[in-house]
């Protein structure tokens, strides 16, 4: 064979390119990841609360769901045993493990307190961590948030992750797996990089290895997704300290001058921020979560509490059809809601990703129903399969 261009030609500078695409673009880990948030104001946090939480929500699913007929009735159609299956593994999972990513909240639901009193409730949240991993009671993922830089006071900020940090590992004897901490409101890019920095400060002064400390961003104002958008290297700028992007609802749609009506996980507007932020983080490795629903049963009747459950499974629902696979939980019914359509939306189509998986492993022409996929379509069927292994607990 004659070549123009000769053996092995390899264009000038690639390999510096290719090495800075491994770099920027590592892919998503093959890891578990929570489904949930759970955000608890530090001054009603304690060592008892998640379990109280499991209870709770556990209270609720056999007074409201007695059997696999009433879970249908309310999180929609379900063929064959999946009802069943779905309400099992709910009950089961409110009794082992009710909350798989817990955040002491020391902004918004928080407040704005004495310092002394932020100081002191700061210690106590870590004593409180220290108990729960004693007892066995600290989920897989834990950590605070903390207040915004964008409140023009860095220092309460940084003085209440010192504290709570310094206590924990005094208390515990070390930091705890599966530790995080999340940083809201960052109206200006310059703060993450700040906040990174201090990161390292810490670990530094604690003598924790370089690198343990990350965290995780809000995408709370319209000058987040702007920046987001026009900063290409920006997780790359944070020295692999950047975790997870995480949209708040809230603060976002009421930026954007929406009513109070309107604002919801569904509405066009967060359709479009949590575009530009998969598109901006794309195959960085940083996680996405999306928001909450800030509403609980309007009573203790089950109508009212069913009302609830349907308009979270609704939202939910939204968020995993989009491609965000996580969301927050603002009080124990959501938990309920949460594995419900959690589980269904895997069960639901694990059975025919695997199918289609199977054929084009098998070289066959086509999956049953005549759908003809491309490799693309079958590295997310797998990666599908893989999350819902995962989510299961099946891995």
């Amino acid at each position: 064979m004659r070549l123009t261009l000769g053996e092995q030609r390899v264009p000038a500078g690639f390999a510096a390119a290719f090495a800075g695409q491994r770099e920027r673009f590592p892919g998503p880990p093959d890891a578990w990841r929570p489904v949930h948030t759970v955000y608890v104001p530090a001054g009603r946090f304690d060592r008892h609360t998640v379990r109280s939480w499991g209870e709770r929500a556990l209270a609720l699913l056999e007074t409201h769901l007695p059997d696999a007929r009433a879970l249908a009735a309310v999180f929609g159609p379900m063929g064959g045993d999946l009802a069943a299956d779905v309400r099992g593994r709910v009950a089961a999972k409110l009794a082992a493990e009710p909350v798989e990513d817990l955040r002491i909240d020391f902004e918004d639901g928080y407040g704005v307190p004495p310092g002394e009193r932020e100081d002191a409730d700061a210690v106590a949240a870590a004593e409180a961590v220290a108990a729960m991993r004693a007892g066995g009671t600290l989920p897989r993922r834990w950590g605070l948030r903390v207040k915004s830089f964008a409140d023009g006071d860095p220092a309460r900020s940084l003085r209440t992750l010192d504290a709570f940090l310094t206590a924990v590992l005094a208390h515990a004897g070390g930091l705890p797996d599966g530790f995080t901490v999340t940083f809201p409101k960052v109206l200006m890019e310059e703060y993450l990089g700040q906040f990174a920095a201090c990161l390292g400060e810490l670990e530094a002064g604690l003598g924790l290895p370089a690198g343990t400390l990350r965290f995780e961003m809000q995408v709370e104002a319209p000058q987040t997704v702007m920046f987001l958008a026009r900063s290409p290297g920006l997780v790359a700028s944070l020295g692999g300290r950047l975790a997870a992007a995480h949209f708040g609802v809230f603060d976002y749609t009421a930026a954007c001058g929406l009513p109070p009506h309107e604002q919801r996980l569904d509405h066009p507007v967060c359709d479009h921020a949590r575009e530009v932020m998969r598109v901006a983080l794309a195959g960085t490795g940083v996680e996405l979560s999306d928001g909450s629903l800030a509403a609980s049963p309007a009573s203790g009747a089950t109508p009212d509490v069913h009302a609830l459950w349907r308009t979270h499974a609704a939202l939910v629902r939204h968020s995993l059809r989009h491609g965000f696979p996580q969301g927050w939980d603002m009080h124990p019914s959501h938990l309920v809601s949460r594995y419900a359509t959690v589980y269904a939306f895997h069960l639901e189509h694990r059975d025919a990703f695997a199918a289609r998986v199977r054929a084009w492993e098998e070289r066959r022409d086509e999956a049953a129903g005549g759908v003809m996929d491309e490799p693309a379509t079958i590295r997310t069927l797998s990666a599908a399969l893989r999350r819902a292994e995962l989510t299961l607990g099946e891995a």
